[in-house]
């Protein structure tokens, strides 16, 4: 059989990691747990939280719960780990896996280090070549994604939305681009200011907004942004949001000529080559390229 090892290759910087199983000591293994239906926990997260030397959570309160409910003694084995000390605890952490123990690291709902505390130890956990694994499960990004009704193919994850209003439009301009579905987390408290936001921007562009997944009050809310931001605008929302937001369209076929047009009006108007190129291409979702070669093209016509 084979055993977790993490294996430093000669002159290499690279951790080559053969994975094992969880009998093996001296590893840290990111365990999933439920989002709110605490029947969603496997068995084998069940075993490795009951073997675990230590179990590192967000909040031991919460973590106890969870414990308790599945029969499983704490004996003086969560600690707490969360944005404020990972950074501190990282060295503390690989030296337990490189003294043999199993450690396990949990976050309050879901799969670890998504959003959530986690990644920084898995790094360094890595980068001392040390084994990590995994025993997955729930994750809110995936369980909303599935249940939006939106393609799933391709996606990609922009954790909260930004706070600061400048950052808000950076993000929303990559977003009337990105055409891949788009997921995100939102506070009850701020979703109808931010779903209004998108709705200014995208009105027509789908979304599903996912509440409470697998808890009592579950709700998913389907619709235009527009129709969905009046409906939320409506309510008070509480617990914990997931937004999925449909990719942009694909850009239509723009035909040259049509890119000289828009090039030599923004030209007349006095716009230097490389403010029309940027104007033209973001207008009419055209390469900044193609379009810059049109205008030398367009320039040198005039200039004869």
């Amino acid at each position: 059989m084979l055993v977790g090892v993490g294996v430093k290759r000669p002159n290499e910087g690279t951790c080559v990691q053969v994975l094992g199983d969880e009998r093996v000591a001296g590893q840290l293994v990111l365990v999933a747990t439920p989002l709110g239906n605490l029947g969603d926990i496997s068995r084998r997260a069940l075993e490795l939280l009951a073997k675990a030397d230590v179990v590192y959570c967000e909040d031991t309160r919460h973590s106890r719960t969870l414990f308790s409910a599945n029969a499983i003694p704490v004996h003086g084995r969560l600690q707490a780990l969360h944005e404020h000390n990972e950074a501190s605890l990282c060295s503390e952490i690989v030296g337990r896996v490189q003294n043999g123990q199993l450690v396990v690291l949990i976050s309050d709902a879901g799969t670890p280090g998504i959003s959530d505390p986690g990644s920084r130890v898995v790094a360094a956990v890595a980068q001392a070549g040390l084994v990590v694994s995994t025993a997955p499960g729930p994750s809110a990004v995936i369980a909303a994604l599935t249940i939006s009704g939106l393609p799933t193919e391709r996606f990609v994850m922009d954790g909260f939305v930004p706070r600061k209003r400048g950052e808000r439009e950076a993000l929303y301009a990559q977003w009337a681009r990105e055409r891949r579905t788009i997921v995100f987390y939102e506070s009850p408290q701020r979703l109808g200011a931010t779903l209004t936001e998108l709705a200014g921007h995208f009105q027509n562009r789908r979304v599903a907004v996912a509440r409470e997944i697998t808890k009592m009050h579950e709700e998913v809310l389907r619709g235009t942004l527009r129709q969905v931001a009046e409906v939320i605008a409506t309510r008070d929302v509480l617990g914990e949001i997931v937004v999925v937001l449909e990719g942009a369209p694909e850009a239509p076929q723009v035909d040259d000529e049509t890119i000289r047009a828009a090039l030599r009006e923004q030209l007349a108007s006095g716009a230097s080559v490389r403010d029309a190129v940027a104007s033209v291409a973001d207008e009419l979702g055209t390469s900044h390229r193609s379009a810059y070669q049109l205008a030398l093209e367009v320039r040198a016509g005039e200039g004869a």
